[in-house]
């Protein structure tokens, strides 16, 4: 018998059917007038204990609502609170600035961030306490790009990362100049080189270089210029 017919039953049982032309049509089925059926059955029995996933994450998540804080950021003209140890433990700059040599003292409750917008802040603070991706509503490159500044700011590598993977999907004759000197400035080397292997196509160079924002890169970032160069001349060799 060379056919076979899944059927999956769940529950006290189960019917099937095979239609009578596609017996008739086989030579497989039968074998001196008989067939065979075969049953595979599985019986799973429920434990008597269900451990649940852990949700620490969530825990921390909550503390956000304010719950037990002793420490205040002002920025941009808003207030956010937080727990010291919670940023200690996910930032070394913060655990240096909170309770190392150069904390703002105990007395000081209050933390003035004057280069730094609001919005980007809280979507620093909600990942410190949630580790998970940050829920951009009008999702841009500009975002990423402030958000990015500030992961590198405070340390936080894993933010970084994730900000150069959402930038790498911006890039484009428009954004890459700016990208590129931005990857160039906090030492995202994934990030470099994804806006070098766009670069490196010479139709995308030459449609970037009349852009003022090229301008600005090879003059704030002139070794980026040789690093081109050197990109372009290896593929002409390859050639």
């Amino acid at each position: 018998m060379n056919e076979c017919y899944d059927y999956d039953c769940h529950g006290g049982g189960c019917t099937f059917r095979v239609k009578r032309e596609v017996v008739e049509e086989s030579n497989d089925i039968f074998m001196n007038d008989r067939f065979t059926v075969r049953c595979d059955m599985s019986i799973f029995t429920a434990p008597y204990v269900l451990v649940p996933l852990p949700d620490i994450l969530q825990h921390l998540r909550n503390l956000l609502s304010g719950e037990g804080t002793d420490v205040t950021f002002q920025v941009g003209g808003k207030t956010f609170t937080a727990h010291r140890c919670v940023l200690a433990a996910q930032s070394a700059v913060f655990k240096a600035e909170l309770f190392g040599p150069m904390k703002e003292g105990t007395a000081k409750t209050v933390i003035r961030i004057d280069d730094m917008e609001a919005k980007v802040f809280k979507l620093l603070l909600g990942f410190m306490y949630s580790d998970s991706v940050p829920e951009i509503e009008e999702e841009d490159d500009a975002m990423w790009k402030h958000l990015l500044v500030a992961a590198d700011r405070y340390d936080f590598m894993r933010l970084r990362l994730i900000c150069e993977q959402k930038l790498c999907t911006y890039i484009g004759l428009s954004t890459v100049a700016t990208i590129l000197s931005l990857a160039e400035q906090h030492h995202c080397r994934g990030l470099k080189n994804a806006c070098l292997d766009f670069l490196s196509n010479p139709a995308n160079l030459q449609q970037v270089v009349s852009d003022d924002g090229f301008d600005h890169l090879t003059s704030s970032c002139p070794s980026v210029l040789k690093e081109i160069i050197a990109r372009l001349a290896s593929l002409m060799l390859d050639k």
